[in-house]
């Protein structure tokens, strides 16, 4: 299974902030949105990630409040990220090996999407499903041999 496909399920809403924008504004529609990550972009190209792990940083870093900094001074600038001809399995070490949560989608310089660990999971977990429910039923339609006594 590719990045590709998970994306095709999961869809390519994006939600992007920019490097200018201030940190609590970020919070803020990281919250109103559910979302646990922020694509940071400037000038139509991809220069970081917002994720709760930096937004926990900047709440350390500032005694229990998010201060008054942007997204650039609390941002991830060097993500990592993949293709959407990128494994799952590669994709699986990759997250596991980097603690990364969030995976941009690059094609080139353009950003498709980004994929979660829970996505991940989901599209392993529904994998494995169908090829349990495939197993079973060839196992249940197992051909009977004539010579069996």
């Amino acid at each position: 299974m590719k990045v590709s496909e998970i994306l095709q399920v999961k869809g390519n809403i994006l939600f992007t902030v920019t490097p200018d924008t201030p940190i609590v504004e970020a919070v803020n529609a990281m919250e109103e949105k559910d979302i646990g990550s922020l694509v940071v972009m400037e000038y139509g190209d991809l220069v970081g990630m917002l994720t709760f792990r930096e937004v926990i940083k900047a709440i350390h870093q500032n005694n229990g409040g998010l201060g008054t900094g942007t997204v650039r001074k609390h941002m991830d600038d060097a993500p990592l990220t993949v293709t959407p001809d990128t494994e799952v399995n590669e994709v699986r070490r990759m997250m596991l090996e980097k603690h990364s949560r969030y995976l941009p989608v690059m094609n080139a310089r353009t950003l498709l999407g980004v994929i979660s660990f829970y996505d991940v999971a989901r599209a392993v977990l529904e994998a494995q499903s169908f090829e349990n429910k495939m197993l079973k039923a060839y196992i249940r339609d197992w051909p009977v041999e004539e010579n069996e006594e």
